[in-house]
């Protein structure tokens, strides 16, 4: 009697631990995931609960409620991280909070070249299925948003630094500025901005106008030169891309008269100094262009129609070479980027 009481005091609830201990160690350690290779992704947001019931019903885990308790006493319910992850066959539960929780998930690298604006870099990010064009272009315009990040303006054009980026696939349109800013701080960050009269902000702008006037890295400091003499003269930038870039959301392709003759804050035939901000995202080479303009006395430049130009320090001089390279459709036909190699011992 005094047997049987034993084995049902002590042995019975002690052989029910062990089996429930066990069933928990098989259920984290031995049970694996026997599926093929599969894509799950942590929404921007999402809770742990939604998290781990859309493990349990796609069968990547074990238990729902043991993976509850074991996130929860490893304190990591809080750790898991936005992005797409590769469920891999053979993995265990601890494998899968470790995936989760690594940030290491799937991502999409996309390229943003230098002289692209915000509108078309919505446009590069919603095609490469990393955040939405419309979502970008109004974060990136949102003044609050600049504020909050510390620029001095209405918008984040010119601090959007180009480079090449890694994102995971629908990153919300915020994070994705936010990692631009943070690595155009990160370039920046040794520029002497001291070393000219303009502030920051000013050498932003006239890196932009350098970075989209010339596609010849060589002819930025020069390009510069002339932007900072028209300056010094109280001369108007007469910038292309600045009218383009200030009715850009109607822009057709078709740079008008009427578009020149048109008052915008960016139309620098139609107002004095630079536009009231960058028109584009330059890069390092030309920020510090604008910082060390090259020292000479042009004061026009016009295409060759390979990416390079010629200078001029008058007018008629001006006028002669828009004749030859412009207005002479010889000297247009046939000419590419290519042609760039010839013309810098030019």
């Amino acid at each position: 009697m005094k047997k049987n009481l034993f084995i049902f005091i002590v042995l019975a609830p002690l052989l029910g631990i062990l089996l429930a201990g066990g069933r928990v160690y098989y259920s984290i350690a031995m049970w694996k995931y026997e599926g093929p290779d599969k894509e799950f992704q942590v929404k921007p947001g999402e809770g742990f609960s939604s998290i781990n019931g859309r493990l349990g019903r796609e069968e990547l885990i074990s238990n729902t409620r043991i993976f509850h308790r074991y996130a929860q006493i490893n304190g990591q319910m809080t750790k898991f991280k936005a992005g797409n992850y590769i469920i891999k066959s053979g993995s265990n539960l601890i494998d899968v909070v470790n995936i989760l929780t690594s940030g290491a998930g799937i991502t999409e690298t996309v390229t943003i070249p230098e002289g692209k604006n915000l509108f078309e870099i919505a446009e590069i990010l919603e095609k490469s299925e990393i955040s939405k064009k419309d979502e970008f272009i109004a974060i990136a315009k949102d003044m609050d948003f600049a504020a909050e990040l510390g620029i001095p303006a209405e918008r984040l054009e010119g601090y959007l630094y180009p480079d090449t980026y890694h994102f995971a696939k629908n990153t919300p349109a915020k994070e994705v500025a936010k990692k631009m800013v943070s690595t155009f701080n990160a370039k920046t960050k040794d520029v002497d901005f001291s070393t000219i009269n303009l502030s920051k902000h000013e050498v932003v702008i006239m890196a932009s106008l350098v970075e989209k006037e010339t596609g010849a890295s060589f002819e930025r400091p020069r390009i510069s030169g002339v932007f900072h003499n028209r300056l010094k003269k109280r001369m108007r930038i007469q910038s292309d891309p600045t009218t383009i870039y200030g009715i850009w959301e109607r822009y057709n392709g078709n740079l008008r008269k009427s578009d020149l003759l048109e008052k915008t804050p960016y139309n620098t035939y139609k107002i004095s100094g630079l536009p009231v901000g960058p028109i584009a995202n330059p890069g390092i080479e030309a920020i510090q262009a604008a910082i060390q303009p090259e020292e000479h006395s042009f004061l026009y430049f016009v295409s060759k129609n390979d990416g390079t130009h010629v200078f001029s320090t008058n007018l008629k001089d001006h006028n002669s070479a828009v004749d030859y390279w412009q207005k002479n459709s010889r000297n247009r036909k046939g000419r590419s980027w290519r042609d760039l190699n010839k013309n810098k011992d030019q």
